[in-house]
């Protein structure tokens, strides 16, 4: 038996446990094979969706609506600690999140997508560890320089070059806490903090992703300017929702590459 995260032969099928985090709309891309629908319980409650399973390549994919089926969950609710519990349950050895994010860069227009490498988080009511209480002599500090898989990255990165997708191949994010977007003067205090993108999601998730021993990385999708570019309208939930439906299938095209792969370049974790 194959051990987990050694290379993976091409010659030998080894279905790869895959996490797939993201918006409303992931389950219902129509790319897997033998789709099922479970629910899964955890000790922090319940997940923010059930999770759809089906296959594609040598991947079994599990799919999470991160704001629920309907999007109905605000940022600040999702429970992040169930929802990568669950994943941890089910067995995925690798977490891909998809996010639409607002772009601090001139250069990271609409539709690009960045890689991220590091990320802030400016987030202030999310609990985005699982070590509520220490055991005595069990000091648990997660190690947290670099919060995202390099192995991962590099995957996605290929993929957007394989692809045809623009991308940028590193970026920080800066989470935020949400609903609301950000006034002008936060949006320019970030630029100046070194952020590249924003969003209200992915850093929570990374933390815990870390924590639970699974490797993780985001595919984030930039729609708008937030609201620092003084010749461009602040950014509307209605500009996010129209750009992210406008490249939905570029970012789909990309998970289909990274998925059909995993199996033929080796994937280890890190």
């Amino acid at each position: 038996m194959v051990k987990k995260f050694h290379l993976y032969s091409q010659k030998v099928l080894i279905m790869i446990k895959t996490g797939l985090i993201g918006g409303s709309g992931l389950e219902k891309l129509n790319i897997f094979k033998d789709v099922k629908e479970i629910a899964v319980t955890t000790p922090y409650g319940s997940p923010s969706s059930t999770f759809f399973t089906g296959t594609l390549g040598s991947c079994e994919v599990f799919i999470l609506s991160r704001h629920g089926r309907d999007h109905t969950i605000p940022p600040t609710q999702v429970n992040n600690r169930a929802n990568i519990d669950a994943l941890k349950q089910l067995g995925c050895e690798f977490i891909i999140a998809t996010t639409a994010c607002g772009s601090l860069r001139e250069e990271i227009r609409r539709g690009d997508v960045v890689i991220a490498d590091q990320f802030i988080d400016f987030t202030r009511h999310r609990i985005n560890t699982f070590h509520d209480k220490f055991e005595p002599g069990k000091m648990m500090h997660a190690a947290m320089a670099d919060p995202f898989s390099e192995n991962l990255r590099q995957l996605l990165i290929d993929g957007c070059k394989e692809t045809g997708i623009s991308h940028h191949a590193a970026g920080t994010i800066v989470t935020i806490e949400g609903p609301r977007f950000s006034t002008r003067a936060e949006s320019k205090m970030f630029r100046l903090l070194g952020a590249d993108v924003i969003n209200m999601s992915i850093a929570p998730e990374a933390s815990l992703a870390m924590e639970a021993g699974i490797p993780y990385a985001a595919i984030a999708l930039s729609t708008d300017y937030d609201s620092w570019k003084h010749d461009e309208e602040p950014v509307t939930w209605e500009d996010v929702l129209r750009v992210f439906n406008e490249n939905v299938m570029h970012v789909t095209n990309l998970l289909v590459y990274i998925l059909e792969n995993f199996g033929k370049k080796g994937v280890r974790a890190s």
